[in-house]
């Protein structure tokens, strides 16, 4: 089965990156320096091509209805136009189907991102969910996605496109505003501040020059895993999947168990409750952690999730779900190659806004 491409493709390879096959994608891994992306998004502006993840149109007659029962999160948050929500679908064992971010466009209308490697089950679950609601959910594969992020990637997205800056300059965290075809989220996934840009698939390779014109720098997948893994963001396959609670994967915080709402996985998550924790690390000899490598600690064996040498702080980061006895501040041991490595549980966050955290 050959690869999909993004509306980028052509860009990617003009740019000099290296492509990879990502779940079904053919992919940027770098565009010469994985290092040099990385920090370029830490102190001035980098973007990354994310054309592969799925805009999910969802209106009719009753689209919040279908939300509340959705998704873990309460769309009642949702007050003002463009306010985003992130938040996950659970399956009736309260695992993670997907995590996403849930736009309120105004009115009966919602915009759902979904994650890339998901999005074929995730759009059949929303269909399932969606036969008992009058709600209508449309991917948007004819939309294409670029994330600018950085210290200086606001001001660099204006200098590419001036015309935007009266809607984006005053945004908030976490809300969208709709520019005519242009959707522009104060989102991102990387610690640092910047614009999600969603945008009809035939004007993106125009931006992407104008915005590598105006001084942003092209990065791939590699700079994008360790700056989320600096910022303690969750991947799904790693921190969470279907066998995995969200209060297991630390997202207690996304759950709403508030309201009086009936949503999918409920019922399991308040039979359960939550079974472990999922902590950082930070590495104290030398040595660099991988996902799935044993944790020891005094209150039973746990196990890394995510884990690489961080860029900024000039060691190697993990996050690992542990026995609930495990506190931050505890120093515990990572086994590697064989060896035990003695490592600082942290919360699960190291680094953001260009600033160290641990």
């Amino acid at each position: 089965m050959s690869l999909q491409k993004t509306p980028l493709y052509e860009s990617h390879l003009a740019g000099g990156a290296k492509m990879v096959d990502f779940g079904g994608w053919e992919m940027p891994l770098h565009y010469g320096s994985q290092i040099n992306e990385h920090h370029a998004v830490r102190k001035d502006a980098g973007m990354f091509d994310v054309s592969h993840m799925c805009a999910v149109d969802v209106s009719g007659n009753v689209p919040k209805s279908f939300l509340r029962r959705l998704i873990a999160n309460n769309v009642d948050k949702l007050t003002k136009p463009g306010k985003a929500l992130y938040t996950a679908m659970l399956n009736t064992s309260g695992g993670v189907i997907d995590d996403l971010i849930v736009y309120w466009r105004g009115g009966d209308s919602y915009r759902v991102v979904i994650n890339a490697s998901t999005a074929t089950k995730d759009l059949a679950h929303m269909n399932r969910v969606a036969q008992t609601y009058d709600a209508d959910v449309v991917p948007r594969r004819d939309l294409a996605m670029i994330a600018v992020q950085g210290p200086n990637a606001r001001e660099k997205v204006f200098a590419a496109r001036p015309e935007w800056r009266a809607a984006g300059e005053g945004l908030g965290v976490f809300f969208a505003a709709e520019i005519g075809d242009v959707f522009l989220a104060r989102t991102g996934y990387t610690g640092e501040d910047g614009f999600e840009i969603t945008l009809p698939a035939a004007a993106a390779p125009k931006l992407w020059e104008d915005l590598r014109t105006a001084g942003v720098a092209e990065c791939g997948l590699g700079a994008r895993d360790t700056l989320r893994l600096e910022a303690g963001m969750n991947l799904y396959g790693n921190e969470m999947d279907e066998t995995v609670s969200p209060l297991d994967a630390g997202m207690a915080w996304t759950v709403d168990l508030a309201s009086d709402r009936d949503f999918m996985g409920r019922a399991a998550l308040e039979a359960k409750g939550q079974g472990s924790a999922l902590v950082g690390l930070k590495l104290l000899d030398r040595g660099v952690m991988r996902s799935h490598m044993k944790v020891v600690t005094a209150g039973g064996e746990g196990q890394t999730t995510s884990g690489t040498f961080s860029p900024t702080l000039g060691v190697s980061i993990a996050l690992a779900r542990v026995p609930l006895a495990v506190k931050i501040g505890d120093k515990v041991q990572v086994e590697i190659r064989e060896k035990l490595v003695d490592a600082l549980v942290t919360k699960p966050g190291f680094v953001r806004h260009g600033k160290a955290l641990v």
